[in-house]
């Protein structure tokens, strides 16, 4: 992408071309991804795309959409990319590593590119979007992949002036020395934005930091066979009997937290991958067998994973091969 502003739209294409070239914009602009869309033919959407020093912004102004990414398609990406998503006109659903975030106007949210996700909007909606390397977020902010599904507040504070930093810089020309200045400063306010809030959160609440904490690990650690309380209490730095008072205070055992968050993380490759069986994803996420995994995933979620797999295959989507 050049520093000149690119332009997409599908505003003269005629309806059965829409889905496919739309298909084709999105991989170019951020990476592979299934689209889902509500009326394919009657679809209409725009994208605008710069590049700004060693980041790209883009505005993505659509009808309702819903986008996937799935094991298949990350295996073929090489440096991870974060998207930086801020949605302006109605609020976005975000579902990665067994977190579920609503975002609305107002507030940022933080993907990671190798991970299984879900994205969607029910409404007409206009995003902007900042891609940025994982390497360079991690000069800037000490394990960047810990803010990934949360949203921040883009209405106040450093947030405010990352956002309509970003909205500047996409409309604005600018020389070439100025661009890389301004993207290497965007890339400045988004790592104080994340941890200004990380910062103030841990000082006010030291019994939430340990919480917050932990979390993190274990959405780390999911695939690890090891995790339990002992490995958990000394990646956290604390006692595990103190580690247990936390998550029963909490309204949680930690064995229910983990066990919790390997089946929400088992839900999203159940629903987004065709290409690992169940029996796969269970061992994956430390199930010692497929009957226990649908036994829990059942007691968990109502369905069994058998029977989400078999509602994964949308009515219109099309998918892009790197």
């Amino acid at each position: 992408m050049s520093a000149t502003l690119v332009s997409h739209s599908t505003d003269h294409l005629p309806a059965g071309e829409r889905a496919v070239y739309w298909d084709g914009v999105i991989a170019e602009a951020y990476f592979p991804l299934r689209l889902t869309f509500r009326d394919a033919d009657a679809f209409r959407g725009r994208l605008s795309m710069r590049r700004v020093g060693p980041v790209s912004l883009s505005r993505l102004s659509t009808d309702a959409l819903s986008f996937e990414r799935g094991p298949g398609q990350i295996g073929r990406q090489g440096e991870e990319d974060f998207l930086i998503t801020i949605p302006r006109l109605a609020p976005v659903e975000f579902s990665q590593l067994g977190r579920d975030v609503s975002c609305a106007p107002g507030a940022f949210l933080v993907e990671r590119g190798n991970e299984p996700y879900r994205f969607s909007y029910t409404k007409a909606n206009s995003l902007g979007v900042l891609k940025v390397s994982r390497a360079l977020l991690a000069e800037r902010l000490r394990q960047p992949d810990r803010f990934c599904a949360q949203q921040f507040d883009a209405a106040r504070g450093v947030g405010a002036l990352f956002a309509a930093m970003a909205r500047t810089a996409l409309d604005e020309d600018m020389p070439a020395p100025a661009t890389e200045m301004v993207g290497r400063q965007l890339v400045d306010l988004l790592a104080l934005s994340l941890s200004e809030r990380a910062e103030t959160e841990g000082l006010s609440a030291v019994r939430a930091a340990h919480l917050r904490r932990a979390d993190e690990v274990i959405r780390r650690e999911l695939r690890n066979p090891a995790l339990g309380p002992e490995m958990l209490a000394r990646a956290c730095g604390i006692s595990k009997r103190y580690l247990h008072e936390l998550f029963s205070e909490d309204g949680r055992s930690v064995a229910r937290a983990i066990r919790d968050q390997r089946l929400r993380a088992a839900r999203d490759l159940v629903a987004l991958s065709g290409d690992l069986t169940l029996a796969e994803i269970a061992y994956r996420f430390c199930f010692s067998d497929q009957a226990q995994f649908s036994r829990q995933f059942k007691a968990a979620f109502g369905r069994t994973p058998s029977a989400v797999r078999a509602d994964r295959v949308p009515a219109r989507a099309d998918t892009r091969k790197a």
